[in-house]
């Protein structure tokens, strides 16, 4: 196992308590990790589809700062100028990252809480493999301050999910499953069974319009943003509203939410490759059904992706949430959580 660095490590740890002070982080989501069987490409992938009370994003890329340190593309709340909480990203080892919150985990101990992304942009910084990353958490001081299932890939083809809390983890690998995926929202296998924590409709949604797709090994980026991202399918109705002509739907458990951010995909390199030339994410700042999606690498972030100066936000993210908008434009109590489909059908076939 690759030691991690140690200075750069107690670094971090000591800078936790001040970089928290910027986590608005009190999101969902709904994610997924594969190895090369469930993908056209062989490569292993992840995505997240970001659910989150911070209004809007960017990506951005980070340069090592040590000798020590990997170079990696993150994705950042608008206003973090100081690129300090990665909430999705990718490496130049050929790392990558991502969270759900989950809320059937031991609860926090301390009044720390909320670091999930100061741990992801360490482990972006230090991390080259999925055991790197174990190391890491075994590492890092108790307690951690998380409630989280942690998705990472590496060059190797691996891909975990680390569910992990305070003072623990439990890691369960695509390598055991048959299909080589698995998809986490907002509990977790290894906590409390008690019908405790959220996301179980998008859960069985996602699983409903993934689970073929894996077993064939046809998953493609472009079919977790542009269509599952972008799904109305709602499990425990057993229909998509969208798709069926419904006028108003009220917003609720569906995999696209207010809330939702940003749909980011991750696809991995096949042995031998350079991630700096073949890594690759497909992202779409923004509220996903009306975002535009772009092709980002590690060394290439197209402008309307990146920050603007001086509030460090994406236009496109900020275009796709003034759509949104438009979306949810009932006014009173009681009516603003209602969507106009009629509304979203235009805006999405424009």
């Amino acid at each position: 196992m690759r030691k991690l660095p140690l200075i750069p490590l107690l670094t971090a740890v000591l800078l936790l308590p001040v970089l928290l002070l910027q986590s608005v982080d009190a999101g969902a989501c709904t994610s997924l990790i594969a190895d090369g069987r469930a993908t056209a490409s062989g490569r292993p992938m992840l995505w997240k589809h970001r659910d989150t009370g911070a209004p809007s994003n960017f990506l951005a890329r980070v340069e090592p700062r040590c000798a020590d340190e990997i170079g990696f593309v993150g994705l950042f709340n608008a206003g973090d100028s100081l690129l300090a909480e990665a909430w999705a990203g990718m490496n130049d080892a050929g790392f990558a990252i991502m969270n759900t919150a989950s809320y059937n985990l031991a609860p926090d101990t301390t009044d720390y809480c909320d670091r999930e992304a100061i741990v992801m942009s360490r482990a972006l910084a230090v991390c080259h493999t999925v055991a790197d990353f174990a190391a890491l958490l075994d590492t890092l001081p108790k307690p951690l301050g998380v409630q989280a299932n942690f998705g990472v890939i590496d060059a190797e083809g691996n891909a975990a999910y680390f569910e992990t809390h305070d003072h623990d983890y439990t890691r369960f690998n695509t390598a055991d499953e048959p299909s080589g995926m698995i998809i986490r929202t907002n509990f977790s296998i290894s906590g409390k069974q008690d019908g405790s924590g959220s996301g179980y409709n998008r859960y069985d949604t996602a699983h409903e319009l993934l689970d073929s797709i894996a077993a064939q090994g046809r998953l493609t980026p472009a079919f977790l943003t542009d269509t599952v991202s972008r799904s109305f399918r709602h499990a425990l109705m057993g229909r998509d509203p969208l798709a069926d002509g419904d006028l108003t739907i009220a917003d609720g458990e569906f995999i696209p939410r207010r809330i939702s951010t940003a749909s980011i995909v991750v696809e991995g390199i096949l042995p031998r490759e350079n991630p700096l030339e073949t890594m690759s994410m497909r992202a779409a700042p923004g509220y996903p059904p009306l975002a535009e999606v772009f092709d980002v690498s590690l060394t290439s972030i197209p402008a309307a992706a990146g920050p603007d100066m001086p509030g460090w936000d994406s236009s496109a993210a900020r275009k796709a949430n003034e759509l949104r908008d438009k979306v949810f434009h009932f006014r009173g109590s009681d009516r603003e959580k209602y969507i106009d489909l009629e509304i979203l059908r235009e805006l999405m076939e424009k």
